[in-house]
């Protein structure tokens, strides 16, 4: 099953990394605040989204993004419009 890691961003510049089978239902429980890490983002955006050949691929890319921390990296991720991280 294919599977994708987005990155979500609000008004306070603030990222959301996440993985999912589904973008779209995934983002609408976002937006409907269904989603206790994000409920308190506000003016969410999807920036980014990337396609991977299964979800266990995907997993294991949004958990070496968010282990990163770094902003600056986030952002360039974003810029260029590809995560380029080998798995």
């Amino acid at each position: 099953m294919i599977g994708y890691v987005y990155i979500l961003k609000d008004e306070n510049h603030q990222f959301y990394i996440g993985s999912t089978i589904n973008v779209e239902n995934r983002f609408k429980a976002h937006l409907n605040k269904q989603t206790q890490t994000t409920s308190r983002m506000r003016d969410i955006k999807l920036v980014l989204k990337q396609e991977y050949p299964n979800i266990q691929i995907a997993r294991l890319i949004e958990r070496r993004l968010k282990k990163m921390k770094r902003k600056d990296y986030i952002e360039k991720i974003i810029e260029d419009g590809y995560i380029k991280m080998a798995y």
